[in-house]
């Protein structure tokens, strides 16, 4: 009998204890999170209500309850260094130490470890910690450029030139508002392109893909809108993207595979978890725009939705350095991701709010919600996802569409993510950008 405890309670964290709970491996569920969330509630044997940051509350109710491993969901108790902390008492993650998890919390850390390796996959960047020298930087990159938060925002610390700044003078002062706060920055060339997420399996040394996915980051249809943790993605059933080749992938796969080894030989920690590539293909070739140190939201719906391996398999291999021999495959299925969130997120979201959908739908996660009096409520960020499953994608799209007219509330979605019309037009951008 394995007792695993999931730390989170978000769709993706839902997601991962589905997987655990299909396991073949007899196994006994736990959760550490904030809020209850029913989906993952359901399915454990014992669930430890409070807040992420309070490390030793969370060591202390591992070892009480004899945990033998833990996965971590979100990116902030990575960088608190809950592994570390959960590895001095003899319990293994799934998720990186502190010292290698700077891979997502420090861009800088991340653009040394990339200049290491494959420095031709970063663009060109400066860093700042004042203002000196800002204005002129943006300039010599003609104006085209983005500004990049040094550290952990929820996915909302970039801006991009043409996009969130119209002009030098609004750039100037976002440097200005990071610098008030006591922040440091990149700023770095903009990329043009269309981007991808790859996901790998890290045992330390070796490193196993996953299907690679499209996120949506912007708020509204067509690409509009601000920067949000993410509003839905899509993958092929091919494990690729229609404008992607196989080239592309393997660059892709072969940048992680270099990265995690990098991480190892700089700080003598072995990477141990989920690596995430933030790539952008581009008319130079493919280019990281980011790497993240766990499973991505939405994508790990996408991924772990096709997953044929067993889960807590891969888990254990990861954790035991056995991954080599560890089979990891996954369905040839397409899939379309889709988030409800409240009217106004990401800037000014209502809450609060009540919730009603079938929470035993298959291809419902819910995510920022909370039980109270026996009603599903709102807490204000990405409220519930919806995944569609088909060997078309187009087909998949119109499940994932019938999923959410299930879903009631203050709610919007984005409808365009994995529709003919938004695909081919990344189709038809990437051929002329290549011409």
């Amino acid at each position: 009998m394995k007792k695993v405890l999931v730390v989170g309670s978000g769709a993706r964290e839902v997601a991962i204890a589905r997987c655990i709970s299909q396991s073949s491996i007899k196994n006994s569920l736990f959760c550490v999170s904030k809020d209850i969330n029913p989906q993952i509630f359901d399915l454990c044997k014992d669930y430890f209500v409070t807040d992420l940051a309070n490390i030793s509350d969370i060591v202390s109710y591992s070892t009480k309850n004899k945990v033998d491993f833990a996965i971590i969901g979100p990116e902030n108790p990575l960088a608190n260094g809950i592994v570390n902390e959960l590895e001095n008492v003899g319990i293994g993650c799934v998720g990186p130490k502190k010292e290698v998890a700077l891979i997502e919390t420090s861009k800088t850390f991340a653009r040394k470890i990339i200049d290491l390796c494959c420095p031709e996959k970063n663009p060109q960047r400066k860093e700042f910690s004042s203002i000196e020298g800002v204005e002129s930087f943006i300039k010599q990159l003609g104006g085209e450029y983005v500004i990049k938060f040094d550290g952990l925002m929820g996915g909302k610390g970039v801006r991009v030139s043409g996009e969130h700044l119209k002009n030098i003078d609004e750039g100037v002062a976002y440097a200005n508002e990071i610098i008030n706060i006591g922040g440091s920055f990149l700023i770095e060339e903009k990329l043009v392109g269309e981007e991808f997420s790859l996901m790998s399996f890290v045992d330390g040394k070796v490193c196993k893909h996953m299907p690679v996915v499209q996120d949506h980051k912007r708020a509204y249809e067509g690409d509009t809108g601000p920067n949000t943790g993410g509003m839905g993605t899509y993958s092929f059933g091919n494990h690729s993207l229609p404008f992607l080749s196989e080239k592309d992938i393997n660059e892709a796969q072969k940048t992680n595979e270099l990265v995690a080894k990098q991480l190892f030989e700089e700080t003598g920690t072995p990477y141990v978890g989920i690596l995430y590539g933030g790539f952008m293909l581009t008319r130079d070739g493919v280019k990281v725009i980011e790497y993240n140190a766990r499973f991505g939201d939405p994508e790990a719906m996408n991924v772990l939705s096709i997953l044929e391996s067993d889960f807590l398999s891969v888990c254990i291999s990861m954790i035991d350095g056995n991954l080599k021999s560890q089979d990891v495959s996954f369905e040839r299925l397409a899939t379309v991701c889709k988030y409800v969130v409240p009217v106004g997120y990401p800037n000014k979201p209502e809450k609060n709010f009540e919730v009603f959908c079938d929470q035993n739908d298959r291809s419902l996660f819910l995510a920022s919600v909370m039980l109270k009096d026996q009603k599903l409520i709102a807490c204000g960020s990405r409220t519930a996802a919806v995944v569609g499953k088909n060997k078309d994608v187009f087909q998949a799209e119109l499940f994932a569409e019938a999923g959410i007219a299930n879903i009631s509330g203050n709610l919007f979605h984005r409808k365009d993510i994995g529709t003919k019309k938004l695909i081919d037009s990344r189709i038809k951008r990437m051929k002329e950008l290549l011409q």
